[in-house]
């Protein structure tokens, strides 16, 4: 991390008692965009955008927070105000907070070659325009992006939110406030010693909950250690990670992505990725995994980033980022 970037007041706020701190962010950056594409959905629960706050409740050392972050109007800077519901003034977590906060939110990003590339190209133009200020987001970590994936395979995005909604209630910490409860993501300890028919009462699959269930097995006992798999190029990424039960091509791009943030990766198996492409450029057909990668190919490194970007078109015209 960058430790310039960083900009701590060590203060507490008067009026809530929250510690708080500042977080100068790489230009160009919107809070709401990139936590639109974080979230995906307004049902999820996890990650939620509330009074233009991203809101989500963390784990440390054991004990729920939860993290409230907004964007103030500075001119020609950009600085998020962070503040740590849950905790006493003598906690001190704001480093790991602002760790956490440049994975999730890709604060350091520099994205300039993307908007020069962007400029090449009218229809990526178009996007790169429309959503500027969107930095690629990444689940806090690689065991919560395969779990999202597994999820989400051959269902709906509006099932699979509701599913790991329900798995964060279910087995997640809560976090209790005056008028509601919030819910973090479940840890591999959480779901380890679960059976598949924990899942399946869930809604899941037995064999979505089996596979999830072996995941954090494998984790708990250090047999496979999904963040190591950062030392590793794609191709080879990709392959340990169908070496896992439920996991295949699709999710594994999925989490080379969301998961590892390897921005030149576009999940070329991913329906609504495939089907924004083909409306965006005015195809006549449906495309397949290797026309999607042929296609991607001249936006590369940024493959992964035309793939927010194709995400935000998608969430705008369902209405979502007029909430």
């Amino acid at each position: 991390m960058r430790e310039s970037i960083i900009a701590f007041n060590q203060g507490i706020e008067a009026s809530t008692k929250h510690p708080s701190f500042d977080v100068e962010v790489n230009l160009p950056f919107r809070l709401d965009l990139t936590t639109w594409a974080l979230r995906r959905r307004s049902n999820n629960i996890v990650d939620r955008l509330v009074n233009q706050s991203w809101r989500r409740v963390l784990v440390l050392k054991g004990k729920p927070i939860e993290l409230i972050v907004n964007q103030k109007p500075i001119q020609h800077r950009c600085v998020l105000h962070v503040k740590l519901a849950g905790l006493r003034s003598d906690d001190i977590y704001e480093k790991d907070v602002a760790a956490i906060l440049e994975k999730c939110l890709g604060i350091n990003e520099d994205l300039n070659e993307f908007y020069k590339l962007s400029q090449k190209d009218e229809n990526l133009c178009f996007l790169a325009n429309h959503f500027l200020g969107l930095k690629p987001p990444m689940f806090p970590t690689v065991f919560e992006a395969v779990v999202n994936g597994i999820a989400c395979q051959q269902v709906s995005l509006d099932l699979g939110i509701i599913l790991l909604n329900r798995l964060s209630t279910s087995y997640g910490f809560s976090l209790k406030s005056e008028d509601e409860v919030s819910y973090a993501f479940p840890s591999p300890e959480n779901l380890s010693n679960l059976s598949p028919d924990n899942f399946r009462n869930l809604g899941f699959s037995c064999q979505k909950g089996r596979a999830i269930i072996e995941l954090a097995q494998a984790i708990t006992s250090c047999k496979f250690e999904l963040e190591k798999l950062d030392k590793f190029d794609n191709a080879e990424a990709l392959e340990r990670l169908c070496q896992l039960r439920g996991v295949g091509r699709w999710t594994g791009e999925y989490v080379l992505l969301r998961g590892l943030g390897r921005l030149d990766v576009f999940p070329a198996d991913d329906v609504g990725g495939r089907r924004g492409l083909q409306q965006w450029l005015n195809l006549n057909k449906s495309l397949d995994y290797s026309e999607t990668k042929n296609i991607i190919a001249k936006w590369s490194p940024y493959a992964g980033l035309v793939y927010f970007h194709l995400l935000m078109n998608r969430l705008t015209r369902e209405g979502c980022l007029k909430e």
